[in-house]
């Protein structure tokens, strides 16, 4: 299940944050997000541990890219266990150079 928040821009590069909850820390996730992101093409932004045990990720690119990057996010071939994302969508910020894991 998805929990969605504000509205995407309809043209143009967009950003999204998503908080990804389960069992996503130690178990190579971020690892395989990046490697999704770089499949895909065209994003930039970072996948990153919380202490509350989510990893968020924050991905700019091209709108479908980006809905490709969520949907692997809800139901990829990810290691570990997600049991929900929330995401945030917005207008780009930059200052990225490509996806990395933080």
């Amino acid at each position: 299940m998805s929990d969605t928040a504000g509205t995407a821009p309809d043209a143009g590069d967009v950003r999204l944050t998503a908080w990804v909850r389960g069992r996503v820390q130690g178990v190579g996730f971020r690892w395989w997000t990046r490697a999704t992101a770089l499949e895909i093409g065209g994003l930039s932004g970072y996948a990153s541990n919380l202490s509350d045990g989510r990893v968020q990720v924050v991905a700019e690119g091209a709108r479908d890219r980006c809905d490709r990057l969520l949907d692997w996010l809800h139901k990829g071939a990810a290691p570990g266990r997600v049991d929900g994302v929330t995401e945030i969508w917005s207008e780009p910020r930059g200052g990225y150079d490509g996806f990395e894991i933080r």
